[in-house]
C-alpha cells in the first residue's frame, strides 16, 4: 500500500470516527476484562444483552468467586461457549483476588493506571500483553483489546473486521486474522496505530461489510484492491 494511500485511509477514518470507542458496555476495569473474555465468538450486542443485568451483581472479582455457577451460567447461556466462559471468568477472578498474584503484580506493573486501579478497586489488571495472556480466557486479541482500552497502549486487536478491511484495502496480504495480527502494527506505523484499533473495527462492522460492502459510497474505492477486483464483475 502506497504511503499516500495509507495516509488518506487513516485520515478519512479519523473523520468518520473522530472518537471511536469500544461498543462493549462496562463500568469498572474488571467488567471490561470480563466482557472482552465473554465476547469470544459472540457479538458485542449479544454480550451487552447479558451483561446489562449481570454487571449489576458483578462489580468486583470477589463477586464472581462468591456467585453460584448455576446463576452465572444461566445469565450468559444465550452466548456461545458459555460453560467454558464461566470457567475462564471464574478462574481469572480467583487469580485477581489471590494475594500472591497481587503481590507479584505490585512489584512488576509499570503503567501508572494499573496502580490507580489497585488503589481504587483493590485488584491489579496486568498492563502488558504477555501478562494479560496469563489470565484464563485471554489470548492475544483479548489482551490487546483490554490493553488498548484500559491502558491506551499502541496495539491493534485483529478480529474478522480488521482482517477483512486490512486485506481489502491493501494494507496487508494475509489469509487469516492470526497472520494479520503478526504484521499489521508494523504496516500501520506509530503515526496511526491508535486510530486504527477501534476505527478499523467500526469501519468493517458498519461499512466494509463481509457480504455487502458499501463500495459505491466508500471514500477509499480509488485505491481499494477489493473494489477494483470486483467492480467489473
Amino acid at each position: 500500500m502506497k504511503t499516500a494511500n495509507k495516509d488518506a485511509f487513516f485520515e478519512w477514518l479519523k473523520k468518520m470516527f473522530p472518537e471511536p470507542i469500544i461498543e462493549l458496555h462496562y463500568t469498572t476495569p474488571f467488567q471490561l476484562l470480563i466482557a472482552v473474555i465473554m465476547s469470544a465468538q459472540a457479538t458485542d450486542k449479544q454480550v451487552n444483552k447479558v451483561t446489562t443485568n449481570l454487571f449489576k451483581a458483578i462489580i468486583w472479582p470477589w463477586d464472581v468467586v462468591s456467585m453460584w455457577q448455576e446463576k452465572f451460567t444461566e445469565a450468559i447461556k444465550s452466548i456461545g461457549l458459555y460453560k467454558s466462559k464461566w470457567k475462564n471468568v471464574f478462574n481469572t477472578s480467583v487469580l485477581l483476588t489471590n494475594v500472591w498474584f497481587i503481590n507479584q503484580r505490585k512489584n512488576k506493573v509499570s503503567h501508572p493506571k494499573a496502580h490507580d486501579i489497585f488503589e481504587q478497586y483493590g485488584y491489579y489488571i496486568p498492563d502488558t500483553i504477555s501478562w494479560l495472556e496469563t489470565l484464563h480466557g485471554v489470548g492475544e486479541k483479548t489482551a490487546k483489546v483490554v490493553a488498548s482500552n484500559l491502558y491506551d497502549l499502541p496495539v491493534v486487536a485483529v478480529d474478522t473486521h480488521v482482517h477483512r478491511v486490512a486485506n481489502r484495502i491493501g494494507l496487508t496480504n494475509t489469509s487469516t486474522p492470526l497472520q494479520t495480527s503478526k504484521v499489521i502494527e508494523k504496516k500501520i506505523g506509530k503515526k496511526y496505530i491508535k486510530t486504527a484499533h477501534h476505527a478499523m473495527i467500526l469501519f468493517g462492522r458498519y461499512h466494509c461489510l463481509a457480504r455487502k460492502p458499501q463500495c459505491d459510497s466508500c471514500p477509499f474505492s480509488s485505491f481499494c484492491n477489493y473494489y477494483h477486483n470486483n467492480s467489473t464483475k
